[in-house]
């Protein structure tokens, strides 16, 4: 039987009186890439910020690997293995593109808050960074300011620091937002590559999308899961094409 990656138990979000979360369960298993779909104003970037850490929970609890995360903050999650990415981009615009991906594989090497060392000679930090740049296809793009990349190149270089830790259940919210077509196509095909032997979680509206990278799609509603299942089945349920499906779907036409 394969092992549960992270585990959603019950989960509650409340801001003030009005509960945005509204027990949510779900077990999402090692190895699996799993799309959360929805309506906007469902909760999915809510549900992201509770999994990570960075909002505290009403209610329930989150498992990582077997191990409760319920309370702990962000970075304590991260070392635990799990790191994901934001739907604003979020990178270090004046470091350069390799800079980026460096801070990233630091602290998962044994470094730590120092001044004594030269970040520049440490040989197994640039050659992983190096090889998360190859990975990403930003090799040739690593000497320049990561500000004065494309958007494209942005989002891939903000997955590059997303994995570059070495987490192996990384969370993706909307990794394909805001591009063209070949540049989704160029996304899609770099997530299969970095999921490779791990735990893939993301928010996503493109069905397209969704339907080419998920194993499992689970459609959240109102604060609520109303269906997970196999992408077959999600696409001939009545009650998702209802909620949400259809309308998003066409959206795509």
């Amino acid at each position: 039987m394969t092992a549960i990656a992270l585990s959603l138990q019950d989960l509650h979000k409340s801001f003030g009186a009005t509960p945005i979360i509204r027990g949510v369960s779900l077990d999402i298993r090692q190895g699996e890439r799993h799309a959360i779909i929805g309506p906007n104003g469902a909760g999915k970037s809510t549900l992201f910020h509770l999994i990570s850490g960075r909002f505290p929970l009403t209610a329930g609890r989150i498992a990582l690997k077997g191990e409760d995360i319920t309370g702990r903050k962000p970075f304590e999650i991260n070392r635990r293995g799990l790191s994901r990415s934001f739907q604003v981009t979020n990178i270090f615009p004046r470091l350069t593109v390799f800079e980026n991906v460096r801070c990233g594989v630091l602290w998962s090497l044994g470094y730590r808050y120092s001044f004594w060392h030269n970040v520049r000679k440490l040989k197994d930090a640039n050659e992983q960074a190096q090889a998360v740049l190859e990975r990403i296809g930003l090799g040739s793009r690593r000497d320049i300011q990561a500000g004065v990349l494309t958007y494209a190149e942005q989002r891939a270089l903000e997955i590059g620091i997303t994995i570059a830790g070495g987490a192996d259940v990384i969370m993706l919210d909307e990794p394909t937002a805001g591009m063209s077509r070949s540049e989704t196509d160029h996304a899609v095909a770099l997530i299969k590559r970095i999921s490779e032997g791990r735990t893939l979680i993301m928010v996503e509206h493109d069905m397209g999308v969704v339907f080419d990278l998920a194993d499992r799609i689970s459609v959240l509603v109102y604060g609520q899961i109303i269906a997970s299942d196999a992408p077959a089945a999600i696409r001939s349920n009545t009650a998702v094409r209802e909620a949400y499906l259809g309308q998003a779907l066409e959206a795509e036409h």
